[in-house]
């Protein structure tokens, strides 16, 4: 370490985010730049700890060599740096900007003091890199001959395909929308992550030899035989995107939309394109928006961005308490009041909320319905004399997913299920048809970005071992 002193010399710092009169007015990413000096001091922060608990199981699922590259960016090294952030992580622009930082939850400094700002400090080392051009292609020794199909586009299914390509195999990455990045592009608000911050990355894998082709819906397109037809192995990577429904009366009435079509929209005008489909605007609107999580959260950002009157977010679950909860000890992600910088551009919270019914005029939402709730013995239950209503003209629900569409691709392909509904697959991510494999949120249900791209690695080692174990066999015999 090269400054065995300074957790005790530094205190924490991150970015600055831009004053919130001024970042609603855009569409920007909200932080400012953090000065060079200031990231070396929080690299001097991390400790010489003995064992690395941000590196744990619940710490970092990819594993990053977080001690490393701190003290490498507190020396300066910032190239050093990179080679030591891109052994793990083959997408810090993502986890750096959009991961809730599991691995700052289990910094043993965190146990009695503020955590290292990890993630601020992983998201400049990666930006420095492609600033300074550091961020090369990286290209196989020698080619196998073996083609691989990836489907989808997202964290994971990027991150299986550039792995399986700097590995030598031919790569084909399908994506039913006309742009790659699965949510990373459509259901990530811009001002957590511009989308230019996607294709800087997509042209090095472009140039280390990844074939994408959008607009293709696999199983409705292309046919689950002729895919495998085509191809040696086929890595499956759609995602969770089966939205969790509010099966309530009035449901059907308009002024109510899931969050994923909300911010689709939203990222598409911000793309340049002309929405055909009805316009979903919260401009001028009283909002409601179900649900309290990271949705709901970018819901938050870009409903204010659009200009609502009032908004309102409501929650099923019981309000968390203000510091980590005594049944998620560190190193545990602690269960804990969190509030985004979405709140902080205003919003009225409210916890314990179960939404019974909406009424509307004409055919559109005008009040939504609920009563107070207690969780007892594992259910909800209705507090008695808790019922209210709430006047709205938009209502979004962001109420987390259930699991992957089954109905398509994957009922064809006959892949098994858990009880959970997610693909099941070995220790090597195949599912149990051969030659099919699966990882990210359509094996674990929805989950992190760096959940994803752990998954889509370890989902290329086993689909190499795979296909390397054939070859091999077939020269043999």
């Amino acid at each position: 370490m090269a400054d065995p002193k300074g957790f005790m010399k530094y205190a924490r710092e991150g970015p600055k985010r831009r004053p919130v009169e001024l970042r609603v007015l855009d569409w920007k990413e909200f932080y400012e730049p953090i000065p060079e000096d200031k990231l070396k001091e929080q690299g001097a922060r991390c400790m010489d700890c003995g064992v690395p608990f941000c590196q744990s199981h619940n710490g970092c699922p990819v594993v990053n060599l977080i001690p490393e590259w701190n003290d490498l960016v507190h020396r300066g090294r910032w190239k050093d740096a990179l080679k030591a952030l891109h052994a793990t992580n083959n997408f810090p622009e993502f986890t750096g900007r959009l991961c809730p930082a599991p691995c700052e939850s289990a910094c043993v400094l965190g146990i009695n003091e503020d955590p290292v700002s990890i993630r601020v400090i992983e998201w400049n080392i990666i930006d420095k890199g492609f600033d300074e051009g550091w961020v090369e292609p990286i290209l196989p020794v020698s080619r196998t001959g073996k083609t691989v199909a990836v489907i989808g586009s997202g964290p994971a299914g990027l991150a299986a395909a550039q792995q399986l390509a700097r590995a030598g195999h031919r790569v084909t990455v399908f994506e039913k929308a006309d742009r790659i990045g699965g949510l990373l592009r459509y259901g990530i608000p811009d001002f957590k992550m511009e989308k230019w911050v996607i294709d800087r990355r997509l042209e090095q894998m472009k140039s280390e030899g990844v074939e994408f082709k959008t607009n293709v819906h696999v199983g409705v397109d292309i046919s689950e035989e002729e895919l495998r037809r085509r191809y040696d192995a086929v890595c499956l990577a759609l995602g969770a995107e089966q939205a969790r429904e509010l099966p309530v009366p009035g449901r059907e009435l308009k002024g109510i939309h899931l969050a994923m079509e909300y911010l689709t929209q939203q990222n598409k005008r911000n793309a340049g394109y002309t929405i055909l489909e009805e316009p979903i605007t919260a401009k001028g609107k009283r909002v409601v928006i179900i649900g309290g999580g990271d949705t709901g959260s970018d819901c938050l950002g870009t409903v204010h961005r659009q200009g609502c009157s009032e908004v309102h977010q409501f929650e099923l679950l019981p309000e968390p308490p203000p510091k980590r909860a005594d049944s998620t000890p560190w190193p545990l992600w602690p269960m804990q009041l969190r509030s985004s910088h979405a709140h902080e551009e205003g919003c009225d919270r409210q916890w314990s909320v179960s939404t019974t019914k909406f009424t509307g005029h004409n055919g559109h939402v005008t009040k939504l319905h609920a009563h107070r709730v207690a969780f007892e013995n594992g259910k909800f239950v209705p507090i008695p004399d808790t019922e209210f209503e709430m006047e709205a003209d938009l209502v979004l629900l962001a109420m987390g997913f259930t699991g992957p569409v089954k109905n398509g691709l994957l009922d064809s392909l006959g892949v098994k299920y858990d009880a959970r509904s997610n693909v099941v697959v070995d220790e090597n991510y195949m599912t149990t048809v051969d030659g099919v494999f699966a990882a990210g949120d359509v094996k674990r249900g929805a989950s992190l970005i760096v959940w994803a791209i752990a998954e889509g690695r370890k989902m290329a080692a086993g689909v190499d071992k795979y296909l390397r174990a054939g070859r091999l066999a077939t020269v043999g015999g």
